[in-house]
Order: C-alpha cells, then sequence, then structure tokens
C-alpha cells in the first residue's frame, strides 16, 4: 500500500518535473538562448577584414556633416590615426528609412565620397523597427508610412508596435520575402554611398510583448511563430550576409555582451565581425569628485557598474564566448564630461583590444583637452594600429576554430592579448595594480629591462603614461610601423614587415598577411651560443628587432656575415638589435653571442 502511493507520489513529481522542464525550455531557454541551449553558439567567428581593426571615431553629442568633418580633419593634423568613420543615430529622416537627413549632412552623395577618396570607411548605425512616432529625426509622425508597411504584412505580430529610445514603431520581419525586397530597397540608396558596414543597434532584443501578467517571447511571422533568439539571430545574420553581396569587406558592429542581459551573447558567432559591450557611463572609481554642468559636487566614486569596470567585464565575458574582435567607447558613451585620466587609461585598454573605438558624448576633440591626454592618447592608438598585423593574426586562427584574440587568465580582470601579451588593466584612478603572471618569463613592455618570472604576484606602480602590459619571453610580433610615437620603429619601417622577437624561448608564429598575400612563419631557436631565427615565405622587405642585453659577436643571414651599422645596429641603452634583410623569401638569421 505505502509503496504505491510512493509511486503514484512518484510519478505525478515526474510529470510536474517534465511539465516545469517544458515551459523553462519554451518560454525561456529557446527563444532567449536557442536551439538546445545557446545552438547558436556552436561555430567560429567571421573573418574580420583588417581596415576594421584599425582606428574608429564617431560623435554623438552633434552628428553632422560639420562635426565629423572637424573630427576627421583635426586628427589628420594632429597626426592620430584613424581609419573608420561611425556615423550613429539619428542620420535619416525617421526611423528606418534610409533617407539621410540633408540639414545634418547636405550633399551625402558628395560627402560620403570624400570620404572614401580621402581613405576612410564608414559605418551608418541602423536597427530592425519601422516607426510610427520618431524622437529625433525630421520626421517625427509617420504613421501613414507605418501603417502601409503593417496593411502589406511587413511586420511582425500583424504590426503590434513596441515603444524603444527613438520612439514607437514596429518590427520588420526578416523571414518575409516582399518585406526584405522593401527593406532591401531603401537601404539601396546608402549601399550606393559606399558604406562599409551597419551598426546593429539590438532592438531585436525587444521583439516580445506582455500577454497579461506574462512575458510571451515570441511573435508572429510570416512564417509562423518566432522566438526572441531566432529574431535576433535574423537580425544579425541577415544584415551582415546582405551587406557581404554588396561589399565583400563589409562588417557589422554589433553587441557580444552587455551587462547581465542575454548572458549566451547579443549576435550569434558567425555574424560577429566587430562587436562592442554596449553603452558605459564615463566614470570609474576614484577619489575625486566632479563638478557638473549645474555646479555641483559629484562624487565619482562606484562600483563600477555601469563605468570602465564594467566594459571590462564584459569584453572578458565576450572573449569566453569566444567573441573574437570586442571593444567599448573609449572613455564610454554617456556623460557630458570625461575626466582626463578615465580618458587615457580607457584609450591604453583599448589598444589591447581588437576594436578601438572612440566615440560617443563628451569632448572628442584631443587637441581641445590637455595635451598630456593628446600625446598619450595619440602614442596608443599608433600602438593600436601597428599591432593590426598581430591582432588580424588572431582573426584568421580564429576564424579556423582556433586561438582567438583575448584570452582571460588567472588575476582580476587579467587576458592574454594573443599568446604573447598578459594585461592586466588598471580599471580605476590608481597608479599601482596587482599583476599575477602566467608561466614562463616575462618582461615589462615599456620598460623591458625589467623582467618578472611566471607563476608570481606582484604589485607595481604605472605612470599615466604607461599602462600594465608584459611581453612574454619567445614572442615573435608582426607589426606596421609608420611612426615614431611607441618607439618600436620609425618612418623608414613604413611598407615593411616589422617584428618584435624576445628571444629566450624557443617558439614559432604565422603572421596572415592583411593584405591577404599569403603567410609568413618565423620559427626560433635558442641554441647554446647562438639564437637561429629560420624564416619561411617572407612577403616584403622585414625588419627583424630583437630585444637582447649585449651585442652578438656576429650576425649571419645564410651563413653570410652581415656588416654591422649597414644590415644590422645595436643599441645598447634600448638593449635592441635591429636587423634589416631585403629581397628573399626564405632563410635563417644567426645571432652568435
Amino acid at each position: 500500500m505505502l509503496n504505491a502511493k510512493l509511486r503514484k507520489i512518484g510519478k505525478a513529481f515526474a510529470i510536474a518535473l517534465a511539465t516545469l522542464i517544458c515551459i523553462f525550455y519554451f518560454y525561456v531557454a529557446y527563444p532567449l538562448w536557442g536551439l538546445f541551449f545557446n545552438g547558436q553558439r556552436h561555430t567560429n567567428p567571421p573573418l574580420t577584414p583588417p581596415w576594421a581593426l584599425e582606428c574608429w571615431i564617431w560623435d554623438n553629442d552633434f552628428n553632422n556633416a560639420a562635426t565629423v568633418d572637424t573630427l576627421v580633419n583635426g586628427y589628420r593634423k594632429y597626426d592620430i590615426p584613424v581609419r573608420t568613420v561611425n556615423i550613429d543615430s539619428p542620420w535619416c529622416m525617421r526611423f528606418n528609412d534610409y533617407r539621410v537627413d540633408t540639414i545634418r549632412y547636405p550633399h551625402p552623395k558628395e560627402w560620403f565620397a570624400k570620404k572614401k577618396a580621402d581613405g576612410y570607411r564608414i559605418v551608418m548605425w541602423t536597427t530592425t523597427m519601422v516607426n510610427s512616432k520618431n524622437n529625433d529625426t525630421p520626421i517625427r509622425n509617420s504613421e501613414e508610412w507605418f501603417n502601409e508597411a503593417k496593411s502589406k504584412g511587413y511586420l511582425t505580430g500583424n504590426g503590434q508596435q513596441n515603444s524603444w529610445w527613438k520612439g514607437k514603431g514596429g518590427f520588420i520581419d526578416y523571414s518575409n520575402p516582399e518585406a526584405m525586397n522593401w527593406w532591401r530597397g531603401m537601404q539601396q540608396s546608402v549601399f550606393d554611398y559606399g558604406i562599409d558596414g551597419w551598426k546593429l543597434d539590438d532592438t531585436a532584443t525587444l521583439s516580445w510583448y506582455m500577454a497579461g501578467p506574462i512575458p510571451f517571447l515570441y511573435r508572429n511571422t510570416f512564417t509562423g511563430l518566432m522566438s526572441l533568439r531566432t529574431y535576433m539571430d535574423h537580425f544579425y545574420r541577415d544584415e551582415y550576409r546582405y551587406g557581404l553581396t554588396k561589399n565583400p569587406e563589409f562588417i557589422t558592429l554589433g553587441r557580444s555582451i552587455d551587462q547581465n542581459f542575454h548572458p549566451e551573447g547579443f549576435a550569434p558567432l558567425d555574424a560577429a565581425p566587430v562587436t562592442w559591450v554596449g553603452d558605459q557611463k564615463h566614470i570609474w572609481k576614484t577619489k575625486e569628485t566632479l563638478v557638473d554642468d549645474g555646479n555641483k559636487k559629484k562624487d565619482l566614486i562606484v562600483t563600477g557598474i555601469g563605468g570602465f569596470e564594467m566594459a571590462v567585464q564584459s569584453i572578458l565575458s565576450a572573449a569566453k564566448l569566444r567573441y573574437n574582435i570586442i571593444g567599448s567607447d573609449v572613455a564610454g558613451f554617456s556623460g557630458s564630461k570625461i575626466p582626463p585620466r578615465l580618458y587615457i587609461r580607457w584609450a591604453q585598454f583599448s589598444a589591447f583590444c581588437g576594436l578601438f573605438l572612440n566615440g560617443g558624448h563628451g569632448e572628442r576633440a584631443l587637441w581641445r583637452r590637455t595635451a598630456e591626454e593628446l600625446e598619450t592618447i595619440r602614442k596608443f592608438s599608433w600602438l593600436h594600429t601597428e599591432l593590426v598585423p598581430y591582432m588580424y593574426s588572431y582573426v584568421v586562427t580564429g576564424h579556423l576554430g582556433g586561438r582567438v584574440l583575448q584570452k582571460p587568465v588567472k588575476g582580476k580582470y587579467h587576458y592574454l592579448f594573443g599568446d604573447d601579451f598578459l594585461i592586466a588593466p588598471i580599471y580605476q584612478d590608481e597608479l599601482t595594480n596587482q599583476v599575477t603572471l602566467p608561466g614562463g618569463r616575462w618582461h615589462y613592455f615599456f620598460k623591458d629591462s625589467e623582467v618578472f618570472e611566471g607563476g608570481t604576484t606582484f604589485e607595481k606602480s604605472f605612470p599615466l603614461g604607461e599602462f600594465p602590459v608584459f611581453i612574454r619571453e619567445g614572442a615573435m610580433v608582426p607589426l606596421n610601423i609608420q611612426r615614431s610615437y611607441t618607439g618600436l620603429g620609425n618612418v623608414t619601417n613604413t611598407g615593411k614587415d616589422t617584428w618584435l622577437i624576445y628571444p629566450g624561448m624557443d617558439n614559432t608564429f604565422t603572421l596572415y598577411h592583411p593584405d591577404k598575400s599569403g603567410t609568413t612563419t618565423l620559427t626560433m631557436k635558442n641554441l647554446p651560443g647562438q639564437v637561429e631565427i629560420r624564416i619561411a615565405d617572407a612577403r616584403k622587405p622585414s625588419v627583424y628587432t630583437l630585444r637582447m642585453e649585449n651585442r652578438p659577436s656576429k650576425v649571419l643571414f645564410n651563413e653570410v656575415e652581415l656588416k654591422d651599422s649597414m644590415d644590422y645596429a645595436f643599441d645598447q641603452q634600448k638593449q635592441r638589435l635591429t636587423v634589416k634583410i631585403d629581397g628573399v623569401r626564405d632563410g635563417v638569421i644567426k645571432l652568435i653571442h
């Protein structure tokens, strides 16, 4: 009798548990995370084009042609590198009709053509929305336009509207071919300007509604009920893939991780060539106060939520999910004033992220800020630019299923940048930071005569012009050097492959050339009395800069002794040997102690 009751209770419990699992799966797991719990994660990131690894600039206080011109011309005048200009919202007549607001951007055809001729890439902001009400565009009321799209079945949920930060509207139906023809037809006018990408601001995550007191995470579409996660995937994948049909180096800038929303990641990995981690404030943990526009003192001591620390946390969370090219708005997105030291530290951190995205609210014209900000941020902007060949090599390895660019390791917010750099970010207003090094031997990057044993934890002071960056003994880092700001070379390195090498450990590195010309592989062996560097398939004249305490007695290339001061030079003060090799594809450099 007792056993029968227990069996009955057990059966009822099993049914209840199965019911709860089904409810959880179909109402939470599937619509939020995708098929089979993060099924959209099981892939590799795409090939990010090299131009997107260089520095970006944008403004969100005025957002017009005159402001963009002032920024890019000023950055060129003060020799601060910029490759990409992000045109953020608002730029269109209404959301999203893809007609350029000619008050903000007069003569857009000529203006875009001039930017392209000057060598800039253009990325423009967009979302999934077809608006009936618009907050900050020339056309505020667009109900007639919205109702036309609704009547033709171009919107999900039979045109049910949501309020969002730019007004009110419905969601374009990516599963409806006629809706896509209409949507792509509007986009074509912007594609005709030669744009290079979309910044996808994720309204797709709002694609749900309340069914009474219960959130319903599905909407009706042309092909039937579609979950929130599936709609988000359509947004990121469809916009990226269609863009590639217009431009083979097209990118989308999408969200990867943003606070605690969508911990599985916003964009699916295969549609995430470049990502950022949402809109942080211009804040960090500091003992100072800031006088705001109302002349009231405002304490800036915060726990990091919403500021610099949150950006670091989100980037490392995204890296764990195998997003490859990740960044944040340098100094944060929102706020009226950017504290100078925060701007410097955030730029230093961003130099060692895949995306260097300098923009948002606040003064971005560095020549109007302090001289220290101008000089330091210029130096780290060029350092990031010099690292493009190194970063692009990890774009390729990540795409092929191997190592991505950033990898979190032991230590608070520590990560490996590639295999060769350890970054221990300063995320608060302090000069001292605690560093934990992985195994091996490490050089402090900004004074590489300082050597540290791996497996140790220590505190170190980092002046405002430096950052906690350590380079592994055995590193062979390909660089593209055009200036002298970083001290790694100068204008004579332009057009050459420059390698920064730290002998001491055997290693191999394959450079995937950003110009798509193939690969070059260096193999280093540290032998008794000599260092041997084997070069396979060099594609350009090359400069090899090696960290060495003493001048070698001989430098050989393919067993021929090179001439001091002609083929190589040793700088005793910097403890660096520079060897120049031109006109050969294969060979062996030998450094005899």
